[in-house]
């Protein structure tokens, strides 16, 4: 893969105070300090404990965006990936200061720990009296680094410590005292685990582009946040039924020596938190699927979910992957511990801050076996009167088309990529793969042509969707009401041409397009209006105009959306078009 480098901004050095301008610009009960860079409550309630955070900038929303009532009460944010100074801590403290206490939480990574703990310190000399009343807390979360070869830096902090923010900030909120908070805080960071998957690596603004990257198919499994090499590589990449259980077991496992960091049971007992963490580069549309496969996952091994969080809370600037973190919640025998039940209330209650995703708040539903609606049933409405002359023949027309088009994807995908929204190539494909089903269930047949016409119009319909799909399903509807009109007994070329011509009218009653456009409706068009002359002539107009729509402005379509200078410099057929051709080619063999 190639990792993407171009990025929106000013300048590398000022994008990170350009960014919490814009942040506090959105929010306005948060402040800035821009000279130091921490971002603290613009009206904060001295007499609650305050909580602070920070560290390198690049994980948005982390840090800056857990600012707010209930959660931090101020984050100082250094370089992309760096550790702010301490000098800049130590600006953060004095904003915050309070008669209560502070509570600094830290991931645990060395410039951060020794820049804060410095600042601490230093506090802490300044003002002796208030010595005690500053706790530190470092959250080490990942799994992926083994005891041995953590053995003297730890366990690093990963996405798991926005947790620890939002349970900390939470019971500070309540007025809870600086111990009390602190308490929790360890608690709750004990019993966290993290594990990260990434199909490449990030890229920091400002630098050059990376040579070492990951294989086209290939991915890393315990990856860091700063770009660090992670536990190992996979290739080719796992479908996600086969990835997740072994993210977990690296979590959950209490018999791998290396790891084994928090005591699950694994007896049916344990009660989580789920975060599935956008790391990210990761489209929402993965990311949801990324949450099924873990529910399921985590439902079979008998670790049941109370709460489920979801979304970007602790990124790699644009890094294509996502971690799962499992926070273990007390069983209901332990003793000496914050109840399971005050750290779930803590969770669900309301905060302003912006990097806190919306939840449910409740424990989520069991996962729906089947719909509570019943199945719409398609009953044969028609006979099966009228047949192939060839059975066959049309069965293996039916075939070959249906390979042409499976095979022509990559194409059709790159002609979509430039002319249109690149989707049309596995459009095309998921059809073709749904009717080559039907065909080989017999659902298919030219025993009974009309019947074969009325499944691939719901085939059309139900398999490739989109507007390729309704235009294939009207036009096959269409289709199969004029063949049924027929009084043949028998799908002869006259039959074809005249339900054709009565299909391809019935279209254009719901779409614009009409030839020459470049659209599907060119080849189509032609193709019909030559059939009269012979399948041979009428493959040869199809593949004439398919051809034509290379140099044509387009009229309709999403190519109409698209610079036509850059459509006629390419030189790309219309990808609709070139799938009708690719068929009509196929049936002719």
């Amino acid at each position: 893969m190639v990792v993407q480098s171009k990025h929106f901004l000013n300048t590398s050095p000022s994008l990170v105070l350009d960014s919490l301008e814009g942040l506090c610009a959105i929010n306005t009960h948060l402040a800035l300090d821009p000279i130091h860079r921490v971002v603290y409550l613009a009206d904060q309630d001295h007499s609650k404990v305050a909580l602070l955070c920070g560290g390198g900038s690049g994980h948005e929303p982390s840090h800056s965006g857990f600012v707010g009532q209930g959660c931090l009460t101020a984050a100082v944010c250094g370089n992309v990936f760096a550790s702010p100074s301490a000098g800049q801590v130590r600006r953060a403290i004095d904003l915050i200061d309070n008669e209560t206490g502070t509570i600094i939480v830290v991931k645990n990574y060395t410039g951060d720990v020794l820049n804060f703990g410095l600042a601490k310190e230093e506090y802490a000399a300044r003002h002796p009296d208030k010595a005690d009343r500053v706790k530190f807390v470092i959250v080490g979360d990942d799994v992926a680094v083994g005891r041995t070869q953590g053995s003297i830096v730890g366990r690093r902090g990963l996405a798991g410590v926005c947790l620890v923010y939002k349970i900390a900030g939470a019971l500070a909120q309540t007025g809870a005292s600086v111990n009390e908070v602190y308490d929790v805080a360890q608690y709750v960071s004990s019993r966290l685990g993290t594990i990260g998957v990434g199909l490449d690596h990030c890229h920091v603004p400002g630098t050059a582009v990376p040579d070492i990257h990951l294989g086209a198919d290939e991915l890393e499994i315990g990856l860091g946040i700063h770009n660090e090499s992670g536990h190992s590589r996979i290739s080719p990449v796992p479908p996600l039924n086969e990835l997740i259980p072994t993210l977990l077991e690296m979590i959950t496992s209490t018999t791998d020596k290396e790891r084994s960091f928090v005591p699950f049971k694994n007896d049916g007992t344990d009660r989580v938190v789920l975060l599935v963490n956008n790391l990210g580069g990761l489209s929402e549309l993965e990311l949801g699927g990324v949450v099924a496969e873990v529910r399921r996952a985590l439902d079979k091994s008998g670790i049941k979910i109370m709460r489920l969080l979801f979304g970007s809370f602790m990124t790699s600037l644009n890094m294509p992957g996502f971690s799962i973190t499992i926070l273990l919640l007390p069983a209901a025998n332990d003793t000496g511990t914050p109840s399971a039940d005050l750290i779930l209330s803590l969770l669900d209650d309301s905060t302003n801050t912006p990097g806190w995703k919306w939840s449910s708040k409740s424990v989520p539903k069991p996962a729906s076996v089947s719909s509570s609606l019943p199945t719409a049933t398609h009953a044969k409405a028609w006979s099966a009167s009228l047949k192939a002359p060839d059975i066959n023949q049309f069965n293996s027309a039916v075939e070959h088309a249906c390979r042409a088009l499976i095979t022509a994807e990559p194409e059709i995908t790159r002609m979509d990529n430039i002319a249109g929204d690149g989707d049309c190539g596995l459009t095309l494909k998921g059809g073709a793969t749904a009717v080559l089903e039907a065909l080989n269930e017999n659902s298919i047949s030219g025993n009974d042509v009309l019947g074969s016409v009325i499944t691939i119009s719901r085939i059309a319909e139900d398999a490739m969707g989109g507007t390729s799909g309704a235009l294939y399903s009207i036009f096959f509807s269409a289709l199969a009401q004029a063949l049924a009109k027929s009084s043949s007994s028998i799908a002869t070329q006259e039959v074809w041409c005249a339900a054709l011509e009565a299909a391809l009218a019935r279209l254009y009653t719901y779409t614009r397009a009409r030839p020459p456009s470049r659209t599907l409706v060119d080849p189509l068009a032609a193709f019909i209006g030559a059939l009269s002359s012979g399948l041979a002539v009428a493959v040869v107009a199809a593949r004439e105009a398919a051809e034509g729509t290379k140099d044509m402005e387009a009229k309709a379509g999403r190519s109409a959306y698209v610079d036509s200078i850059k459509l006629k410099a390419e030189r790309v057929a219309d990808p609709g078009a070139w799938g009708v051709k690719v068929v009509v080619e196929a049936l002719a063999q």
